[in-house]
């Protein structure tokens, strides 16, 4: 279908950009910290969570032995005698590992493991902003595809957009990324995207709140502009001077930098 916008399909972060900052701090990651031991206990024998348990594993000992983290708890293997040591070392690695806020991926497939029951279960419900659904509404009108890209893995974006406070919404969305792809604030990771969609980076449209994400797609010639939601880190006026800033998908739909002469 052919339109009037410089772009054919959105790549969009999450946190901050299509969902409140507040719901990741005061919703999510708390019903990990506060879930994860009675969570263990009910899924000790539940092949997922050993899966998910030797990520952990696996990570750490790479941390350990990279000298990344050289002092870091390594998670022993269950005996079947030692329960109780692998499940505290696990507790002390997830809350150690979250209060680093990493960018992870053992850690985010962990949580989206943990996230998914949280969601099944209806406790917790996916937040995300009124203007994105009428903007997804209108892309998807005009035939833009749109694509999510966020730290957190795969399975725990489409939990957020299946169970949302609109809806379910995974039928605008056509596709996820997470850091498998690559870092976010890394030229490279959108350089792989766009060659995974088989598209020329200035037809892909980049938004996202965090300025440093912003400033590697325009590296890898994405169209970019930051979200500037309520309770955002605060922009510099320099980022503002640098940078296109939107506070909603209102104004990214109408804004004549993204709508051919």
């Amino acid at each position: 279908m052919s339109t009037n916008l410089t772009y054919e399909s959105v790549l969009l972060d999450i946190e901050g950009t299509t969902t409140p900052i507040s719901f990741v701090h005061e919703k999510l990651f708390p019903y990990v910290k506060n879930n994860v031991e009675k969570f263990l206990n009910e899924h000790w024998e539940d092949k997922e969570l050993q899966d998910n348990i030797q990520l952990l594993r696996d990570q750490v000992t790479k941390d350990v032995n990279e000298k990344i983290f050289p002092e870091a708890n390594l998670i022993p293997m269950d005996t079947g005698t030692n329960k109780d040591e692998v499940k505290n070392s696990i507790i002390q690695n997830i809350t150690w590992q979250m209060k680093l806020d990493r960018k992870i991926g053992a850690l985010k497939s962990f949580q989206g493991y943990m996230w998914k029951y949280g969601f099944d279960s209806g406790e917790l419900k996916g937040i995300v902003y009124q203007d994105v659904l009428d903007a997804f509404k209108k892309w998807a009108d005009l035939g833009i595809k749109i694509y999510i890209y966020s730290s957190g893995s795969v399975a725990a974006q489409k939990l957020i957009f299946q169970n949302s406070d609109k809806g379910d919404l995974l039928g605008y969305i056509s596709g996820y990324f997470d850091t498998t792809i690559g870092l976010k604030l890394e030229k490279r990771s959108y350089e792989n995207i766009s060659k995974q969609l088989k598209l020329e980076p200035n037809k892909i449209l980049f938004l996202s709140d965090n300025v440093k994400e912003i400033t590697a797609a325009k590296l890898a010639e994405f169209q970019a502009a930051i979200i500037d939601r309520p309770n955002n880190p605060p922009l510099s006026k320099n980022d503002k001077n640098i940078h296109l800033v939107f506070t909603n998908f209102h104004q990214v739909l109408s804004h004549s930098s993204f709508i051919k002469d």
